[in-house]
């Protein structure tokens, strides 16, 4: 009988062509997360285990739309086990996915954006990164892997080689963030192909940037993470007014629907200003 571990590697593996890089990733913490809480075979897994799963992600604050993507991945994980009959019952069939809220995504407002720079502005690497993250809206995963040829400096466009669900596409920069990214590498003085790299002209990881967002959110006082410049990138463009279909291009949303919730953003900004004028 096959371990844990090597019963979800199986799942990935006969799943390789339907599943990003992002969504393995994703779907292997949420494996090993429910796992390491109920401490037992995957056979002998009931609804009862995975329900006491979801109310400590609950009493732990993680948001509905977290808890929702994490059942996900345990679903999609025992769907699997069934139809490959390794087990005779699918214990996620009775646990229903949280509710999730409507609530608008969490961004910085010009303030906080004008502060972060100013923080950033000695540290040429970070600053490089934080101005990538903002102008362009890429996840961290694309982020770290632009190659230096996938910049195309006179056009001001980079080429996103392999997107979310593999779907390449390109994205658009400043002239300030290619001012900022410039002076990076001419600073760095390593020889990579990358262009966010380690001493040994390796790609930066994920969880290094994840590391160093929380301390600046600490420094500033502020939360910001590179998913919160997307989520800035995006709602500025909306406030401004950009059409919806433009925004899900740059973003590289398959559905629309994913997008639209950034035009809400624009209905509360003109609000916002509305109030202004009749105060």
């Amino acid at each position: 009988m096959m371990t844990n571990e090597e019963m979800f590697e199986e799942f990935l593996s006969d799943n390789e062509a339907r599943f990003s890089s992002e969504t393995k990733r994703s779907y292997r913490l949420s494996f090993r997360q429910f796992f390491s809480f109920a401490d037992i075979h995957y056979t002998k897994v009931k609804a009862t285990h995975i329900r006491a799963w979801l109310s400590e992600l609950d009493e732990q604050g993680r948001k509905q739309r977290t808890i929702h993507l994490k059942l996900a991945a345990i679903k999609s994980f025992y769907r699997y086990c069934l139809e490959e009959q390794y087990v005779k019952k699918d214990p996620t069939v009775t646990v229903s996915s949280p509710k999730i809220d409507d609530s608008l995504p969490y961004y910085l407002d010009k303030r906080q954006l004008a502060e972060l720079r100013e923080h950033l502005k000695k540290n040429q690497r970070d600053r490089a990164i934080a101005e990538m993250l903002y102008t362009t809206g890429v996840r961290i995963s694309e982020l770290l892997n632009i190659r230096l040829e996938d910049i195309k400096w006179l056009s001001k466009q980079i080429w996103i080689r392999k997107g979310k669900g593999n779907k390449e596409r390109f994205v658009l920069f400043t002239t300030e963030c290619a001012a900022r990214v410039t002076e990076y590498i001419q600073e760095r003085n390593i020889e990579s192909d990358y262009l966010f790299v380690n001493p040994k002209g390796r790609p930066l990881s994920r969880v290094y940037i994840e590391e160093i967002f929380r301390d600046y959110s600490k420094e500033l006082g502020f939360y910001v993470t590179p998913h919160t410049l997307r989520h800035t990138f995006a709602a500025h463009l909306a406030e401004k007014g950009m059409p919806q279909s433009y925004i899900q291009e740059l973003l590289g949303h398959v559905n629309i629907n994913t997008t639209r919730i950034y035009t809400r953003l624009n209905e509360k900004a003109r609000k916002k200003q509305y109030d202004q004028y009749q105060t």
